[in-house]
């Protein structure tokens, strides 16, 4: 770690005459207001940006390694005199990302937060945030770039990884939870990226262009939910355009949105080198231009001041926003210099998490017999029952095949700035081989590495159907500054799942991915698990699933599309990536609506791959006795609660979790056939039953039965028949009520 890393020092101290500020019995915001009163026009310039030199972005090239290895400061200068320690900030929201200086400091490698929603879990998100915060905090940081609060509406988006989902009330409900972990830390969280910032490709031009509703009702819900329900204290304003203004100069969104409607107290961050003017963004209300001051130097400042296009008063503004928010969290009183994080901690959690995100999409039954050898050699036959879990004592010989990428490394968080040094990493064959071990198991582990121009084939078609059993391991890397070619497997896998999962039907693929694929060879396959990008403990976590240490209860994030036609932005440039209207830059228009992801497949009755809400377990639940209660819910103004009771049982033979879900379908213009209002994940021994109460308050940030209403400027709710669908998917929803709203 460099000098400049350790930098987090404690201020100097003095009596409260001399700097009111320091005066801990007044509230963060005076203590603010009175250290801005004290500072020169030269150290206000100094602190409205970050301390790197400036240079010129588009001159980079993300894929370059000397692009990876920019030696990139992320943080404020001190203040000594006045006390004002050096502001540190690090990437998120995967885990401690690229932090301060080159290298970044190692930290516990996260699964990626795509994975964290496919849990449904509430607890587990605070935890996932707790960690961030805590590591975050003994890495002598102030800010945390996190949650991604965007949502994955194009299926190939290069930073779909460090987002939640499709869906705007699951990405909000984790953000939430997130947020609270890390600030609880003593350390500012940040929502990013405000927002509609959907997309890499063209990242720094594009326009996207959104009806208000759509925007409300979806891609600003999650946001919305994080400043009411979290009290987030930072949002970074996205690299883009938002209906022809650069979402860091929109004083709609900046200041009319965000603080006049939401109340926002906290302080905007630009991302980085997102800063396009002085005055226009300050005056729209960004407060913190990073890494840099390319727009806040002093020369710059004094400019718009004498232009009259800037007042004094709004840089004022734009610190006591942010230091405000540094005193809140104590940030002006402790020392944060660095003390190195609790290395065997973060791990232990990882494993669980990395396992808890693991969705079940298949596990057939397993077909008698074996491929070229008899049914039993080395392995005890399950014929005829369900592929997993596997049977660590006798899985007999078990061949893990895959590009080398997929099967001799971790799947770590996708790459770009999140991306995350891991303090260890854990393989796929040795993870295996310990969990083997922990469970007192004689199976044993080998790897066929695939050529990565698939050269052995051949070679990697026998073994397979020599092996006992076969795990295949595929997947994609997903990364900041690009998107994916498309919904296929890149490096022609494809090709190689067609020529290996037949060989043997023992045959388990293991997926590790940070967007949806494609998967035209699935019916040759007994079982496959998606894993998400797993993290650092990426061995231990799949071989847990596996073997049946953990009970798979994840539920898919996103709908699956069967292909890149059934997406909302299919045969549609338009949608994405963006048509040139003349003006030079790509313009992408939402013109799809609220009908993105499985609100779209709804919507156009196309049946997904596997749906959102999606995932099997190695238990079985049933669900009953299902009521729903709307009393006093009256059309207009939000008020009152919706509450659904369902008892619900598990009637196999291991203990898991199921994920209850209601979705609404609202009777107003525009809207889509379903949208999730809430879940409850509930947990039962075998042959447990809970009776459960989901109390879903109307006037809540999430809206749930509101639509957007232009003229008041407000969520209300409309007069009609709403339906209320309870289930486990949204395809599988057998529980529907239809109720009046007047």
């Amino acid at each position: 770690m460099s000098e400049n890393q350790n930098a987090g020092t404690k201020p100097e101290t003095s009596s409260a005459s001399e700097r009111p500020w320091m005066n801990t019995s007044l509230s963060p915001r005076e203590r603010a207001e009175a250290l801005v009163a004290a500072m020169t026009p030269e150290q206000k310039a100094n602190q409205l940006g970050g301390a790197m030199e400036t240079i010129n972005i588009y001159d980079l090239d993300i894929n370059d390694p000397e692009t990876q290895n920019l030696h990139m400061w992320r943080h404020a200068d001190a203040v000594e005199k006045l006390g004002i320690p050096r502001f540190n900030v690090t990437n998120g929201p995967v885990g401690v990302g690229q932090g301060d200086g080159t290298p970044s400091p190692a930290a516990t490698a996260l699964p990626a937060t795509m994975g964290l929603a496919a849990t449904f879990d509430r607890d587990l998100a605070y935890r996932y945030g707790e960690l961030a915060g805590k590591e975050s905090r003994a890495l002598g940081q102030h800010l945390l770039e996190a949650p991604g609060m965007c949502l994955a509406r194009v299926p190939v988006g290069g930073r779909n990884f460090e987002y939640f989902s499709k869906d705007p009330y699951l990405s909000g409900v984790m953000g939430v939870e997130v947020t609270k972990g890390v600030q609880d830390q003593g350390v500012i969280a940040e929502a990013k990226h405000f927002v509609l910032n959907d997309q890499e490709k063209e990242r720094f031009r594009y326009d996207s262009r959104a009806d208000e509703f759509v925007m409300r009702e979806l891609y600003m819900l999650p946001f919305e939910m994080t400043v009411k329900q979290a009290a987030v204290g930072c949002i970074m304003a996205a690299y883009q355009r938002l209906n022809g203004t650069y979402a860091a100069e929109s004083y709609w969104l900046l200041t009319h949105v965000l603080r006049e409607q939401w109340g926002y107290e906290g302080y905007v961050q630009s991302d980085f080198w997102a800063t396009r003017s002085t005055a226009g963004a300050l005056n729209a209300g960004l407060d913190h231009e990073m890494p840099d001051h390319k727009w806040t130097n002093k020369a710059a400042l004094d400019h718009a001041i004498a232009e009259r296009i800037l007042e004094p008063a709004t840089i004022d503004r734009a610190l006591v926003r942010r230091y405000t928010q540094m005193f809140k969290f104590g940030q002006f009183d402790e020392d944060r210099t660095a003390t190195g994080i609790e290395v065997e901690a973060g791990g232990k959690f990882a494993r669980e998490a990395a396992a808890r995100v693991i969705v079940l999409l298949k596990n057939d039954d397993v077909v008698a017999g074996k491929a070229g050898t008899a049914a039993g050699e080395g392995a005890a036959s399950n014929a005829g029952a369900p592929l997993l879990p596997l049977d660590a004592a006798g899985a007999g010989r078990i061949l893990i095949v895959g590009l080398d990428q997929f099967a001799n490394h971790i799947a770590n968080c996708g790459g770009g700035s999140s991306q995350v040094i891991p303090t260890y990493e854990v393989a796929p064959k040795p993870g295996m081989e310990d969990v083997i071990k922990e469970l007192g198991g004689s199976a044993s582990v080998d790897v066929f590495t695939v050529a990565a121009d698939l050269s052995n084939l051949d070679e990697a078609r026998e073994a397979a159907r020599q092996a006992d059993t076969v795990v295949v391991m595929a997947g994609l890397i997903t990364t900041e500054g690009e998107d994916q070619e498309g919904v296929d497997l890149p490096f022609r896998q494809n090709e190689m799942l067609d020529a290996v999962l037949d060989a043997n039907p023992r045959t388990v693929l293991v997926l590790k991915d940070g967007d949806p694929v494609a998967m035209p060879w699935r019916g040759k396959v007994s079982a496959i698990l998606e894993a998400f990008n797993q993290g650092q403990e990426d061995g231990h976590a799949v071989a847990d699933v596996l073997f049946g240490r953990v009970t798979p209860s994840a539920k898919l994030p996103l709908s699956y599309p069967e292909s890149w036609d059934d997406t909302c932005v299919a045969g549609h440039e338009d949608r994405y990536p963006g048509v040139n209207e003349g003006a030079g830059y790509p313009v992408m228009h939402y013109s799809e609506g609220l009908e993105m992801g499985y609100r779209w497949h709804q919507a156009q009755g196309i049946a997904p791959m596997f749906p959102f809400g999606f995932g099997l377990s190695y238990t079985t639940f049933e669900l009953s006795d299902v009521s729903v209660d709307t009393s006093g819910i009256t059309a207009g103004a939000e008020a009152g609660t919706l509450t659904v009771h369902v008892t619900v049982t598990n009637t196999g033979e291991r203990q898991g979790a199921e994920v209850v879900q209601v979705y609404a379908g609202v009777p107003a213009k525009h809207e889509p056939p379903k949208r999730l209002i809430d879940f409850a994940r509930v947990e039962l021994e075998p042959g447990e039953s809970r009776q459960v109460e989901i109390a879903i308050p109307v006037d809540s940030a999430l809206h749930p039965l509101g639509v957007w209403d232009a003229n008041e400027q407000s969520f209300v709710v409309p007069a009609g028949d709403f339906r209320i669908f309870v289930g486990t998917s949204s395809e599988d929803t057998p529980f529907e009520s239809e109720v009046t709203v007047k």
